[in-house]
């Protein structure tokens, strides 16, 4: 049980010039491309501009004001996702440095947020506690605040996302008032509550969660995915810090997914959340750890032949799905029609709902259901084949996909089967169309543009001293992060 799997237990819904066709580019060029805003031609500007600040207004709409509590999907009732609080608490200071809110607004949304988080109980009571041992249920109770059901997991990859915003919180609030000092006391207090060595049953590594009953989930974050940055942050805690070694049982099975996939050598992991999560928050361009250092790339450049790689899965189309081309692609974890089989003279079509859609060398799951989000979550790996792809998918689909959020969680233009959805819809001469979108698929979306735009996230997160600690006990150097013996 990889971490891959963790998505597939959700209960929920959930520069070169740049060009049409532009082909691979070579890791010096590649580094030069986040700031290739100004060569767009003035109609990807306007659809970069537009989705940026679209999906914005998603989470600054969405969210509880009184709480800072985001739900997992909207529209419609959903209970909050504390991973997505994570995506949200950073989404708000991209709103205050494009001029979608003012500081102050985003200040009273933090610090609400903050406070919530901080007053919020932690016991091992089953109904009673949104968390426990400084971790939080990954689902929490619009109203109440509390875990949201008894199938709920307290989970450390979902604490880890809601830290990052955390973090990102005390880092970019940096004045000298008493409001954002008390978000840097707030921030700084709910990081080192977290109690990372009690979340490790089976050291060095780290438990997936835990259940009432003192169950931890049987499976660790082990192997290259989204548990990167939850080693990160637990490397780097004043407090609660795991040992170094941890990093090192981390990555100990990359070599099961080290190799070629679609023309692309790279360390794989097929949904492409498992690429942006991590990147979001962390700027890997330039600094490797032991791992990287021996294969020569960094992570950043792994991920961008990851993205590649699904454009070329989706030129190959081996599942002869409808749409899939070299500007129409992306799987991730994703909303999808549903659990049905469809069958017709060409064979048999297995679709499915929420699930960890990818493809890549650890396997392979794609039932024709296209995410926008793995496309412009991967925006600041590959803007060359990204923006064109966003540019398509919308003026191919744009009526029915595209709204006053952005893009829809998902769209499958495979499935016709006259049926009850548990979510989306059937378009005529189109296929099923999601009705929601997910927070965690709109946070890589927002953030990715504006790392891609501005390196803005990625410069605010080196300057927090927890990161740039856990970096180095995992044995990261070079880059921003100097060419230092790394931290013990």
């Amino acid at each position: 049980m990889t971490g891959k799997l963790s998505r597939l237990l959700r209960t929920t819904a959930f520069t070169a010039l740049l060009v049409l066709g532009a082909t691979w580019q070579s890791p010096a060029t590649a580094r030069t491309a986040e700031h290739g805003y100004a060569a767009l031609p003035k109609q990807q500007q306007q659809l970069i501009d537009d989705l940026e600040q679209r999906t914005f207004e998603w989470f600054w709409h969405s969210a509880d004001p009184k709480t800072g509590l985001v739900p997992d999907s909207a529209p419609g009732h959903s209970f909050s996702s504390i991973a997505a609080v994570g995506f949200g608490l950073t989404a708000y200071g991209v709103g205050v440095e494009r001029g979608y809110i003012t500081r102050a607004q985003a200040i009273e949304r933090t610090l609400a947020t903050l406070r919530f988080f901080s007053n919020a109980p932690q016991n091992d009571s089953e109904d009673d506690a949104a968390g426990y041992h400084g971790f939080y249920y990954h689902f929490l109770d619009m109203r109440t605040g509390k875990r949201a059901m008894r199938s709920v997991e307290l989970s450390s990859v979902d604490t880890t996302l809601l830290l990052g915003g955390v973090l990102f919180a005390a880092s970019y609030y940096d004045r000298d008032t008493p409001q954002e000092k008390e978000i840097r006391q707030l921030a700084d207090a709910i990081y080192r509550d977290v109690d990372w060595t009690w979340m490790q049953p089976r050291k060095p590594l780290i438990s997936m969660g835990w259940t009432p009953g003192g169950r931890f989930i049987p499976a660790d974050w082990k192997g290259y995915d989204e548990g990167m940055l939850v080693y990160i942050l637990a490397l780097g805690s004043p407090t609660h810090p795991v040992g170094s070694e941890a990093w090192q049982a981390w990555l100990s099975t990359n070599h099961l997914t080290w190799g070629a996939f679609q023309g692309q050598t790279f360390l794989n992991f097929a949904p492409l959340f498992g690429h942006q999560y991590t990147e979001v928050w962390v700027d890997f361009r330039g600094i490797r750890d032991a791992w990287s250092r021996e294969h020569h790339l960094d992570y950043f450049e792994n991920s961008r032949r990851a993205v590649y790689s699904q454009r070329s899965y989706a030129i190959a189309n081996p599942g002869h799905w409808t749409g899939y081309g070299k500007n129409v692609w992306g799987l991730t974890a994703s909303n999808g029609p549903g659990d049905f089989v469809e069958k017709s003279g060409t064979g048999e079509h297995q679709f499915n709902g929420y699930t960890a859609r990818g493809a890549g060398l650890d396997y392979i799951s794609d039932d024709g259901t296209i995410a926008p989000t793995a496309a412009g979550g991967s925006i600041a790996f590959a803007p060359e084949i990204v923006i064109p792809a966003l540019q398509e998918m919308k003026q191919r689909y744009g009526q029915w996909i595209y709204n006053e959020y952005g893009f829809v969680d998902a769209f499958n233009p495979s499935f016709h089967i006259k049926t009850d959805l548990r979510t989306g819809k059937l378009v005529p001469g189109l296929g099923w169309v999601d009705t929601l979108q997910l927070g965690i698929d709109q946070g890589p979306i927002v953030l990715m543009i504006e790392n891609w735009r501005s390196d803005f996230v990625w410069k605010v997160m080196k300057k927090n001293p927890y990161v740039r600690k856990g970096l180095e006990r995992a044995g990261f150097a070079g880059g921003w992060l100097g060419t230092g013996t790394p931290a013990q």
